[in-house]
Order: C-alpha cells, then sequence, then structure tokens
C-alpha cells in the first residue's frame, strides 16, 4: 500500500555499527540504516548488526533477503560486508528456519550524493520534483517521475517541514507525487520556505532529492471558467473557484491572445497580445477566422500562469 501518513522516524529495534570513519552509517527509519559511501569502484564495507537485547543469550540464525547466509553465520551480534551498493534486508531467526525475530534493512547512498539516476530532472531550474498549489490556503502537490530503468523503485520516506514545524503529507496511490498540506493562513507572510525531502530507491540504492519553496513562488491559478463570447467580439471569463476571496487582496490579471487559426494558444505567430486587469475583453481584429485565449496569474506574486482557455472562431461559430 502505497498511501503513507508522514511522520518523523524515530530509530529502529535493530542496531548496526562500523568502526571505519571513511563511511557514514546513520539510521534512517525504524530498521532501515542507511550507508553513506564515497562513488569509488570495488568498496567493501564491514557492517555490525545486532537483533536486540532481548535475544542476547538465545541462538539466533540470519538471512539476507530471506535466503541464510552462506557460510552460516550466527550470534546476536554479526559483522556482514556490504560490497558497493549490494545492501539488503537482514533477518534473525530462532532457527535456521525459525521464527523471525527483528531485522535491519541496509541501503546504500553515495556519499556526496551527486550521482542520482532514479528520478528523471524536470529542467535544470526545477530539478526533479514538480510543486503547485491552487491556492494560498496551504494544501499543494509535488510530482516526479522515474526514469525508464528504474520504474520499480520505491519511495521510502517523504519529509516535509516549514522551520520547525512538520507539515503532513500523503503519498499517491502510485508513489509519483504527494499531497501536503501546512496550517498556513492565506493573509500571513512567508518568512520561511517549506522544504521536501524524498528518499527513493531501487533495490539497495537509496537517493534523496530535495526541493525548497514558498507557496508563493508555486501558487498557479485554476483554469479560468466560464470564458463566452457577448455581442460578436467581447469576451468574458470569472475567477476560478478555487482561488482565494476578496479579490481585490488576492488579484490577478489576465494574459490574452488572439493567434491564427488551427495555431495553438503557446504560438508564436499571434495576431493580438495584451495584459489586462478586468475579466473581459474586445477582440478588434479584421479577420473573422481565430483563437481567442486567456490565462491568469496572481499580479502581484507574478507566480506561474494558469492553463490556457479557449475559445475558437469561425465566421458562422464559436466553440469554447
Amino acid at each position: 500500500m502505497y498511501s503513507l501518513f508522514l511522520v518523523i522516524l524515530c530509530s529502529g529495534l535493530c542496531f548496526a555499527s562500523m568502526d571505519s570513519d571513511e563511511y557514514n552509517l546513520e539510521t534512517l527509519m525504524d530498521n532501515v540504516v542507511v550507508l553513506r559511501v564515497p562513488y569509488v569502484y570495488g568498496n567493501m564495507m564491514e557492517v555490525r548488526l545486532t537483533c536486540g537485547e532481548a535475544y542476547q543469550d538465545q541462538p539466533v540464525f540470519w538471512k539476507k533477503d530471506g535466503v541464510q547466509l552462506s557460510p552460516d553465520v550466527q550470534g546476536n551480534q554479526i559483522t556482514v560486508l556490504v560490497k558497493e551498493m549490494d545492501g539488503g534486508n537482514y533477518t534473525c531467526h530462532l532457527s535456521p528456519n525459525g521464527e523471525y525475530l527483528n531485522h535491519t534493512v541496509i541501503l546504500v547512498q553515495l556519499d556526496p550524493d551527486n550521482r542520482t539516476v532514479i528520478l528523471e530532472e524536470k529542467s535544470p531550474e526545477e530539478g526533479h520534483i514538480h510543486c503547485s498549489a491552487p491556492n494560498y490556503k496551504g494544501s499543494f502537490h509535488c510530482t516526479w517521475t522515474r526514469t525508464q530503468h528504474r520504474s520499480h523503485a520505491a519511495v521510502l520516506l517523504v519529509k516535509a517541514n516549514r522551520y520547525l514545524d512538520e507539515v503532513p503529507c500523503v503519498l499517491d496511490a502510485d508513489g509519483s507525487g504527494v499531497h501536503c498540506h501546512n496550517a498556513n493562513c492565506p493573509y500571513k507572510e512567508e518568512k520561511h520556505p517549506i522544504s521536501l525531502t524524498v528518499y527513493i530507491h531501487s533495490y539497495s540504492r537509496l537517493e534523496a532529492y530535495t526541493k525548497s519553496f514558498y507557496l508563493r513562488e508555486i501558487v498557479r491559478p485554476a483554469k479560468l471558467p466560464n470564458l463566452n463570447i457577448s455581442n460578436g467580439q467581447v469576451f468574458s471569463w470569472d475567477y476560478p473557484e478555487s482561488w482565494e476571496k476578496p479579490c481585490t487582496y488576492f488579484g490577478l490579471h489576465f494574459q490574452v491572445k488572439v493567434v491564427h487559426p488551427g495555431q495553438s494558444c503557446n504560438s508564436e505567430k499571434l495576431i493580438m497580445n495584451e495584459i489586462v486587469e478586468e475579466t473581459k475583453w474586445e477582440v478588434k481584429v479584421r479577420s473573422k477566422k481565430y483563437v481567442f485565449c486567456v490565462r491568469g496569474q496572481d499580479k502581484y506574486t507574478r507566480g506561474p500562469w494558469s492553463h490556457w482557455s479557449q475559445c475558437t472562431v469561425t465566421k458562422n461559430d464559436v466553440i469554447c
């Protein structure tokens, strides 16, 4: 089940440690440790695992990913050799095929973490994660795309916070995004950005992706509704229902374009292009065939534009 209420997770029941200062071992969440290593071919690291204090005087047998270690490894405390990115799920049992007692998952993360292969980069400016919000009420949605060869990768943990406050989130069912809600007053000035970190793993390889932003940078108005025409060439539209009110405080301005028939609203082959404040515009062009386009933007923060609303005008008909 991919749904996940995100919390800050504490140390697990199994413990792992190591002697070398060259590598960094850290508990990420219950029963999961992260081995951070430099990108060097042939790395081999010894990691000590403990089944738990409760099993100190009991016979303990170990398996890795469900397969008994070879040669057999017994004892409450053992040392395993992790080669390169080959971590795994180490479980301890009362006998070779006996009762499960505990487990530790060892994941490997390259350090410094500058070799990301699991998620696609959306753009150099945007990075690997895209975030958007419909208004300033505090809810936002972030998405990411796995690379073709890492489509099986799974999200392990997502952490979001604004300064000292946690931001609760729920993972999307397909693991490709997350919905979060920051209990935020829309009228309050944003003094601190929201920080989002996504931990995603492909087999034993772990990568962490972080994005930091203010809501004002990601608020995108919804597509403008009720676009219609009256009196021949006067187009009108409304503010989105999801947009903040009063509109005098959360004001939008609008880009109106007229493009040639068959062209998209993003076309540079345009007939007319204006920025307007009102929710109506009279088109004064000679052509009887054209496409009318309009979109909105917060006129104070100048954040992302909404998607285009459009009407296709022909000599005998208007389709909006």
